[in-house]
């Protein structure tokens, strides 16, 4: 199966950071709008509504990954990295206050990938 959505090693030691602090129950939802599309934010339930305009991508470190349907069209031939880097990460984002922030990295699937991706009904 091919994932849409994974994490780095040390995206998911901040995730397990902010589960600690937070609880296990977290989501993210990938950024259109702000830090040229590059961040994934995390939020806490019922701080963000998902909904028909967002495509749910996968999970990292146990929370479901989001993005918006009209983003997604364009990176839907990618999977999305999420890694972390130095320095304040977006307001609206949990890990605002570590120093550190999400960061969206990606890839383009090979043609077997998007092949099979097309045999699962995912695209």
């Amino acid at each position: 199966m091919v994932e849409k959505v994974i994490a780095t090693d040390a995206a998911l030691s901040l995730v397990r950071e902010l589960q600690a602090q937070h609880g296990p129950e977290l989501m993210f939802h990938q950024s259109g709008g702000c830090c040229d599309n590059s961040a994934a934010n995390c939020y806490l339930p019922g701080e963000i509504t998902m909904g028909a305009g967002d495509v749910y991508l996968g999970h990292i470190g146990g929370c479901p990954f989001y993005i918006g349907k009209a983003q997604y069209q364009y990176w839907k031939h990618t999977q999305l990295i999420i890694d972390v880097i130095e320095g304040h990460g977006g307001t609206f984002s949990l890990e605002g206050s570590t120093g550190k922030a999400f960061h969206t990295r990606s890839r383009v699937f090979t043609p077997q990938e998007l092949a099979e991706l097309e045999q699962e009904g995912v695209g």
